[in-house]
């Protein structure tokens, strides 16, 4: 039986509607179908064309009751179709061929062949095998699991776009040969994992908190999505620190949204934001999670930037925000976690404490490691400009502008710019 109208909604959905559905439905959709075709790139290869199907046919027909359902069944019929008949692969079929509504059914209960239906971390997890170098787990998950695009996935590595494309090209040739399973991993694999699938749902989530295609400065989808599966993650290990914390830090930071961009696209910094405006629900759901994982054995930069995060969330205003406990949690989280990036952090909190000659003490040393970092350059301005240097301060805003690949950051450099 082939499918009709009837299988369908009647209303059509719009082009956000359906990449919404394509975003969301992806990790579970390409995790059924590498469970079936035991080839990533098979899987792959199918999922993309049903998405393509999807875009052409869902408009016209409607949405089908189960979309998840749908897209599985017409790739799994087109991954077929392609080792049968190779030569009509790139051919789309009459709509009505797509798929069979009995295969629906069988989908939905069949257990051998989905049987983590539910478990969108699943690829994930095969994603992030230890056999693969742990920059090409991430860069795998974000671009298979996750839909980032390359130049998304570079400039969260901080590389070049050519290089990237070479070390996802080389970790999709590696997995199959790595993975000798496709079913979900055991308990005890599943957590020597975890840290590397943490890192890729940060970067997923940074992606979306400040997004690399110039457009705009929050990519909603990406934000939830990230949240989604870190909400996940705190469920299946409720006792791992890192995981709790994360799941925290990104839904106090997500909470702000609302309030990052004003009505004309400028970016409003923190201390500028209407705290009325921040998402007090996900902070409610949040604060307890940090609080529990602060009180994990093991200590992680999750738990730190979460803990950094609610001291924020509980100031009602910029002026109550307690800049000496963050300080302190930055300095703690020098020692856990070195970076350069946590080091300009914390200059913020030196310069609310001790003054913007002392912040740019603190970061004068960054200067050759972050020459190509827009933000090291536009808090380096920012504080010459309240010492009054302000030919210094052009200079380095200047050189943000010219790294910045954000519109909103853009505009609010060009508007300080415009004071000096």
């Amino acid at each position: 039986m082939r499918t009709t109208l009837t299988d369908f909604d009647v209303a059509s959905p719009d082009t956000d509607t359906i990449a919404h559905l394509l975003s969301t439905s992806r990790p579970q959709a390409l995790a059924a179908l590498l469970y079936y075709f035991r080839d990533l790139g098979q899987a792959l290869d199918a999922y993309d064309d049903a998405s393509m199907r999807a875009r052409l046919h869902w408009p016209r027909n409607g949405l089908p009751r189960d979309p998840l359902a749908w897209l599985v069944a017409c790739g799994r019929n087109a991954g077929l179709d392609a080792v049968r008949h190779p030569s009509h692969y790139a051919a789309l079929p009459d709509p009505d061929l797509v798929a069979d509504a009995e295969l629906f059914t069988t989908i939905q209960r069949n257990a051998d062949f989905v049987p983590y239906l539910d478990d969108t971390l699943r690829l994930l997890f095969i994603c992030c095998h230890p056999g693969l170098p742990a920059s090409h787990q991430i860069a795998l998950a974000l671009r298979v699991a996750c839909g980032l695009s390359v130049p998304q996935i570079a400039h969260a590595f901080l590389i070049r776009e050519a290089a990237m494309e070479q070390r996802i090209a080389r970790a999709m040739r590696s997995v199959g040969e790595a993975v000798t399973s496709f079913d979900a991993p055991g308990a005890h694999e599943r957590a020597a994992r975890l840290k590397t699938v943490l890192a890729m749902v940060y970067l997923l989530f940074s992606e979306g908190y400040a997004s690399s295609n110039g457009r705009q400065y929050i990519r909603i989808e990406l934000c939830e999505a990230a949240i989604a599966l870190a909400r996940l993650l705190a469920r299946m290990f409720p006792h791992d620190g890192g995981a709790l914390g994360l799941a925290g830090l990104l839904m106090l930071q997500h909470a702000r949204a609302g309030a990052r961009v004003a009505a004309n696209g400028a970016l409003i910094l923190l201390d500028d934001q209407d705290r009325r405006r921040w998402n007090q629900d996900l902070i409610d759901e949040a604060l307890p999670m940090v609080d529990a994982a602060l009180h994990c054995r093991e200590l992680t930069p999750y738990q730190i930037q979460a803990a950094v995060a609610a001291v924020h969330a509980h100031a009602g205003n910029a002026a109550e925000t307690d800049w000496a406990e963050i300080d302190r949690l930055y300095a703690v989280l020098q020692t856990v976690h070195p970076s350069p990036i946590v080091t300009l952090n914390r200059a913020v909190a030196v310069s609310k404490l001790r003054g913007p000659t002392a912040a740019l003490n603190l970061i004068e040393p960054l200067a050759q490691e972050l020459s190509g970092y827009a933000y090291y350059f536009s808090m380096r301005g920012m504080l010459l400009k309240r010492l009054g240097r302000n030919n210094d301060a052009r200079s380095a805003l200047l050189r943000a502008r010219e790294l910045v690949n954000s519109a909103p950051v853009a505009s609010h450099i060009d508007m300080t710019l415009n004071l000096l």
